[in-house]
């Protein structure tokens, strides 16, 4: 047998009021070519009696750990998760995205065969049901060709060289604990902190377009102005990795790109969402830059999660 054969994969999945989509996940996870040992479900309690549903009795790699309400974290979920499991590799994916086919964990184990990558995330394709403005920048952002991120890639790819994302990401576990892992105590963002580690210690990130999930949100303006309000709430946390490090041009060329595509797809009416979309969401990213300037109630109003500021 293959080292790739060998390896021990379990899966991490914070899990919040699961629906019908939960369900297909765990079926198309279980089909995998690259078995998967445990499927660990962090849930944070919400009412549901998880751990006697009669859909997950019929699977014996089923470990659920439930937490309070107040006790889930972005990062330090994920964290206690990763730390109940010895497995070789783990994978950490959200509730609501789907492997597109049977080769996801497979693919994605490929790109961590190399001694120094120490992570690699899945290729995001959209839904049925999703904008073509949405469908267009998860285009952007997960193109078809793979790449490999390293401190090299800092010049020419500015923030996007830290991009990782898990919605489906896997690690190596040694390096993780090595590195210490993600952040205990985040708003969002654990995954590209975590990545930018990596990167600053000399290892590599892969972005393995091979490897496909389907997963989108059609976010209103409003819950657009509070993502980009968390994402830039992290980083002003965190100068030591973004300080100096380009952001806002990538936003500008994904905007000019997405205006071009509009143009070029006989959509130009769609321009005007489209600077609508970006307005808020440029205009929460520089909220959440100055966000130790507002009032907590404005923040706790310009937050995808206020619970995180309940904490302290």
């Amino acid at each position: 047998m293959s080292r790739m054969e060998n390896s021990i994969v379990d899966v991490i999945i914070p899990v919040y009021k699961p629906g019908e989509e939960f369900k297909e996940l765990i079926r198309r996870l279980e089909l995998q070519k690259l078995k998967i040992r445990n499927i660990i479900l962090m849930h944070t309690k919400d009412g549901n009696d998880l751990m006697n549903s009669e859909f997950l009795k019929g699977y014996d790699n089923i470990i659920i750990e439930e937490i309070e309400t107040d006790e889930f974290d972005h990062g330090g979920t994920r964290d206690k998760g990763i730390c109940n499991s010895d497995a070789e590799f783990v994978l950490c994916m959200t509730q609501d995205a789907l492997p597109a086919d049977r080769g996801l964990t497979e693919k994605l184990l490929n790109e961590l065969k190399g001694a120094d990558a120490a992570a690699a995330y899945a290729r995001q394709l959209p839904r049925k049901d999703c904008s073509l403005l949405e469908s267009y920048i998860r285009s952007f952002n997960y193109p078809k060709n793979s790449m490999i991120k390293s401190k090299d890639s800092l010049d020419s790819m500015g923030i996007k060289t830290y991009f990782c994302s898990n919605v489906c990401a896997l690690y190596r576990k040694d390096l993780y604990h090595k590195l210490g892992g993600f952040e205990k105590r985040t708003i969002f963002n654990e995954d590209m902190l975590y990545a930018a580690k990596c990167i600053q210690n000399g290892y590599k990130i892969v972005y393995a377009a091979g490897a496909r999930v389907i997963h989108s949100h059609n976010y209103t303006n409003r819950q657009q102005f509070q993502r980009n309000f968390d994402l830039a709430v992290s980083q002003a946390q965190h100068p030591e990795i973004f300080e100096g490090i380009r952001s806002e041009s990538e936003g500008i060329r994904m905007t000019k790109n997405t205006m071009m595509y509009l143009i070029r797809s006989g959509n130009p009416m769609m321009i005007i969402t489209l600077i609508m979309s970006s307005a808020a969401k440029y205009s929460g990213y520089l909220a959440g830059k100055h966000y130790r300037a507002l009032p907590r109630k404005i923040v706790k109003k310009c937050t995808m999660s206020p619970r995180y500021w309940e904490k302290g």
